[in-house]
């Protein structure tokens, strides 16, 4: 299984090549139109939380939540730019995720790929006072809501990319997440740094995360690899219209 998983990354790496310009690249399938918010779905957030303006989608990060995709997503490739407005920004990209939220909670089950602002350790320390770890800042790949996962780069139950490299409030970041099989690799502005593997969870629904501050997202894509051998604890539940 690790050489299957190894082989589709592998012939992915030209596609993640390609789409690291702005020009349309082959196979891939926009997610984000510019215009609108087609393809998407409101979770529990609201009207005003998720707003295009130049082209960009833009996310006031008021209320707590996520919208997601329409469909669900088992093995791909998804390329994704953002940049936070506001120091110590908090965001994210959930995969394989759940489509609904349970009450009481206000972010679903998933596989998160999170985007911090690189004062976020600082203006949110410990207990005691000190700056929390760096790692949170540069692309963690976690299980959220009882997703399980193994971390490439351990901390804790997280992964923590093995290189800082993402850019502050103000820059724009790539993301590109390959995404095969339970295996996630994450490159950051051009590397990849970071993984997880054995997702307890396979298949599910993409979702962009509003958690507090403005952030701005574009040239979101997707490349849709070919499926595998999935059972039906390792899928998301479907949300019916």
């Amino acid at each position: 299984m690790k050489i299957t998983c190894l082989a589709l990354l592998l012939s992915a790496l030209p596609f993640i090549a390609t789409a690291q310009t702005n020009a349309p690249t082959a196979g891939f399938r926009d997610l984000f139109n510019g215009k609108d918010l087609t393809g998407w779905v409101d979770v529990n957030t609201s009207k005003e939380t998720w707003t295009v303006r130049d082209g960009l989608l833009v996310c006031s990060g008021k209320p707590i939540g996520v919208m997601r995709s329409e469909k669900q997503y088992e093995n791909f490739i998804l390329h994704i730019e953002w940049r936070h407005m506001e120091a110590g920004g908090n965001s994210g990209v959930f995969i394989w995720s759940e489509g609904t939220v349970p009450e009481g909670r206000r972010l679903p089950k998933g596989m998160e790929v999170q985007m911090l602002e690189l004062q976020w350790p600082v203006l949110n320390p410990e207990k005691d006072g000190k700056p929390r770890p760096l790692g949170y800042v540069s692309g963690e790949l976690f299980g959220a809501g009882g997703l399980k996962t193994t971390p490439d780069n351990p901390r804790g139950s997280r992964s923590q990319s093995v290189e800082m490299r993402c850019k502050g409030k103000g820059e724009w970041n790539t993301y590109d997440v390959v995404a095969v099989d339970g295996v996630v690799k994450l490159s950051i502005n051009g590397k990849f740094v970071n993984g997880v593997s054995q997702a307890s969870v396979k298949k599910g629904y993409l979702c962009l995360e509003s958690e507090g501050a403005e952030i701005h997202f574009r040239n979101l894509r997707i490349l849709e690899l070919p499926p595998g051998t999935i059972t039906p604890e390792q899928t998301a539940p479907e949300v019916k219209k």
